[in-house]
C-alpha cells in the first residue's frame, strides 16, 4: 500500500527528535506502527494544511516536503478539530521540499475552509495575506450571479 501526502520538517529537514532526513531517501521503522507522540513509525498529512498543526510557523523556521508512505499504512481522523486524512506508515520517501511560493500557490488553489486553516497556522507575510484575500474576492465574484 502507498499514500501520497505532505510532513512538515524543521529546518534541515529534521524532525521533533533531532533526526534528519534527506530527499530521495527511503526510512523505513521495525515493528508495528502506532499512531501518537510515541507511536512508531512516520505521520503525514494528505492536506498540507493539516500537517501545520504539528509545527508552529510563527516561531519555528519549517519545511515542508511532499512524501510517500508505502508499507503498512494506518489513517487517523480527529473529528473533534476537523483534521482529516493523517496517516501513519512503516516507510516513507521524502519526494521534494516545497519553495514557499509553491506552497502558496498550492493553498491559493484549495478550498476557503483549507485556506483559513492555512492562514492560521502558516506565517505568512501581510503582501500574502493579501493574496488570499484577492483569492476570496475573485472567487466570490465568480460565483455572484445577478
Amino acid at each position: 500500500m502507498e499514500q501520497y501526502g505532505f510532513k512538515v520538517f524543521l529546518k534541515g529537514l529534521k524532525n521533533r527528535y533531532g533526526y534528519t532526513f534527506e530527499v530521495g531517501q527511503l526510512y523505513l521503522v521495525n515493528g508495528p506502527i502506532s499512531w501518537g507522540n510515541r507511536g512508531n513509525g512516520f505521520h503525514f498529512c494528505k492536506n498540507l494544511e493539516d500537517c501545520l498543526r504539528y509545527f508552529d510557523s510563527q516561531t519555528e523556521e519549517i519545511e515542508v516536503a511532499v512524501v510517500r508512505g508505502f508499507g503498512q499504512i494506518k489513517k487517523q481522523d480527529d473529528e473533534y478539530f476537523g483534521y482529516y486524512d493523517m496517516f501513519v506508515s512503516e516507510g516513507i520517501d521524502i519526494i521534494r521540499v516545497l519553495t514557499r511560493e509553491e506552497i502558496i500557490e498550492y493553498m491559493l488553489a484549495t478550498t476557503e475552509d483549507r485556506q483559513l486553516r492555512f492562514i492560521e497556522h502558516f506565517n505568512l507575510t501581510d503582501e500574502e495575506k493579501l493574496l488570499f484575500e484577492t483569492e476570496k474576492l475573485d472567487s466570490a465574484r465568480k460565483n455572484f450571479r445577478f
